[in-house]
């Protein structure tokens, strides 16, 4: 059974081929005849194996894209203690006012970029079972790269005021856990980005995904 799925699946255009050019010698059909029609199915048969190869490839990136964004969503967002906005919150501990007025701010974009981040896992998990890889692929990838790129913001304006501001030596040990997991991310995801721009457009670039830097100074 299973060796004829394959041959279903794979080689139906040689056997066919196979078959049709046996079955012509034994009938003695004109060569003129029997020649063009041979060359008809490879040609069929080779476009159908293309597309199908091209369609494995955008299922694999769209499985792979599925388990970066679930990846990014479980360890960088929401009470994960590598969440950017929850080494951010740490800061009230210092008495500084202007400092908690930022981390305040931060606060607020925390519930946005949840929100974001839940609604965007719950979508990208419902339409890659409708299996229109190509259609959704560029518009997940994108936005991957947006939610990626805007939280990025939040890492660099971190490591700004913590390069400026004395700040809890627990605060700086859990960034550095925080930038070991994030730059591993990031590769991966320039790795992925790299990948599909030899089967399909994405109109981004590998850097554009920016790693995080490690702190230099503190004060």
């Amino acid at each position: 059974m299973y060796a004829l799925k394959m041959l279903i699946n794979r080689g139906w255009y040689p056997a066919l081929i196979t078959a049709l050019a046996v079955v012509g010698l034994y009938f003695d059909w004109p060569f003129e005849a029997l020649v063009p029609a041979l060359i008809i199915i490879l040609a069929i048969g080779l476009l159908v194996t293309v597309i199908k190869t091209r369609e494995r490839r955008l299922e694999h990136s769209t499985v792979r894209l599925r388990q970066l964004a679930e990846y990014f969503n479980r360890r960088f967002m929401g009470d994960s203690s590598l969440s950017i906005f929850i080494i951010i919150d740490s800061l009230f501990t210092i008495d500084n006012p202007k400092l908690w007025d930022w981390a305040r701010a931060c606060d607020m974009s925390q519930r946005i970029f949840n929100s974001w981040c839940n609604s965007f896992i719950s979508r990208l998990g419902g339409d890659v079972g409708i299996r229109r890889f190509a259609d959704y692929l560029h518009t997940y990838l994108n936005e991957l790269w947006q939610i990626n790129s805007l939280y990025y913001d939040f890492v660099d304006q971190f490591c700004d005021i913590a390069e400026k501001v004395e700040i809890p030596q627990e605060t700086i040990d859990q960034y550095h856990k925080f930038v070991i997991e994030y730059n591993a991310f990031a590769q991966n995801l320039r790795d992925t980005i790299t990948e599909l721009r030899n089967i399909a457009r994405t109109g981004i670039e590998p850097p554009s995904v920016k790693l995080a830097r490690e702190l230099v100074k503190t004060a």
